[in-house]
C-alpha cells in the first residue's frame, strides 16, 4: 500500500540532498575559479616584472640566465597550480558524490539482491 507520507518524506529528504549537493559543488567551483584568477594574477605580475628585469640586462649572458631562470620557476609554479587545482576538483568530485553513496549502495544492494533471487529460477 502506497503512504503518502513517507513518500513525501522521501521525496523532501531526496530534494534537500540535491540543493545541498549543488550548493557544495557551486561553492567548489567559486573557489577554483578564484584560484585560477590569482594564478593568472601572479603569473602576469611576474611576466611584467620579468620583461622589466630583461630589459634592463646588459648582455646577452645575463638575458640568457634571467631568461633560463624565469623559464625555470614558471614551469615550476605552473605545475604547482596545476596539482593543485587537480586536488581541488578531485575534492569537489568526492564531495558531490558524496551525499548520493549510501543510497547508490543501497540500490545496488537491492538489485543484486533481486537479481540472486531471480537467476537460480531462471536456470
Amino acid at each position: 500500500m502506497l503512504n503518502f507520507d513517507e513518500a513525501n518524506r522521501k521525496s523532501k529528504e531526496a530534494m534537500d540532498t540535491m540543493l545541498k549537493s549543488y550548493s557544495d559543488t557551486a561553492k567548489g567551483f567559486q573557489a577554483i575559479a578564484a584560484e585560477a584568477v590569482e594564478y593568472s594574477k601572479k603569473s602576469f605580475q611576474d611576466t611584467v616584472t620579468h620583461f622589466e628585469s630583461l630589459s634592463g640586462a646588459r648582455s646577452f649572458e645575463a638575458a640568457f640566465e634571467l631568461q633560463s631562470n624565469y623559464v625555470k620557476t614558471a614551469y615550476e609554479s605552473f605545475v604547482t597550480e596545476a596539482t593543485k587545482l587537480g586536488e581541488m576538483y578531485s575534492d569537489l568530485a568526492k564531495s558531490a558524490y558524496k551525499p548520493y553513496e549510501a543510497p547508490v549502495a543501497a540500490a545496488t544492494a537491492k538489485a543484486t539482491k533481486a537479481a540472486a533471487v531471480v537467476a537460480p529460477a531462471a536456470a
